[in-house]
């Protein structure tokens, strides 16, 4: 995660989505932005951890506050640094990156909530698509940025990704996304 310049709490982030002051067109930053994944192996004992190496999206901020927006990532952009076990997650035993090249996030809702905002929307992995909502900390930078971070616990097997050698490979999983939008 990034240390924000301006953190957003739920007022904060309230006003400015209902002011106007975000409202138009919003592009996701792929050097500044990063969706970072965490598993275990052997209960949980052996920490595995990849980033994805392509990122992309857009927003849009309607005049009355109302957002949405895709998040995309390449499922064969996955990069744990051991390329044999990389090769295995792109496979049809995992991500089936040939046939199913991209990971999407689809926001259809971002209220104001708590520290942050809280988001809403729908998950596809593999041509599996499950609703998912979260909490992100929400913060801005005078020169026309807009950051989300958010750790995401999402459980595998719900999306298909079932293999899992003598039980050893949790089905926890946990996504860290740090999203910078800039203007469009």
């Amino acid at each position: 995660m990034h240390a924000p310049s301006g953190e957003l709490n739920a007022p904060a982030a309230h006003d400015l989505l209902t002011n106007g002051a975000l409202a138009g067109a919003w592009v996701v930053d792929p050097r500044q932005s990063s969706i970072r994944l965490r598993t275990g192996i052997l209960g949980g004992l052996v920490p595995v951890n990849g980033v994805f190496r392509e990122v992309s999206g857009n927003g849009a901020v309607s005049a009355d506050g109302k957002a949405s927006g895709t998040l995309t990532v390449a499922a064969g952009s996955i990069d744990t640094g051991n390329p044999k076990r990389d090769r295995h997650l792109r496979s049809a035993d995992f991500f089936d990156s040939d046939n199913n090249p991209d990971i999407t996030f689809t926001a259809d809702g971002v209220r104001p909530s708590g520290q942050g905002v809280a988001v809403t929307g729908v998950l596809t992995v593999r041509g599996r698509t499950r609703p998912l909502s979260f909490d992100a900390a929400a913060s801005g930078r005078g020169d026309g940025e807009i950051w989300l971070d958010a750790e995401i616990h999402v459980n595998r097997g719900d999306f298909g990704l079932t293999w899992n050698l003598l039980g050893m490979v949790s089905m926890k999983s946990v996504l860290a996304v740090h999203a910078v939008f800039t203007r469009g």
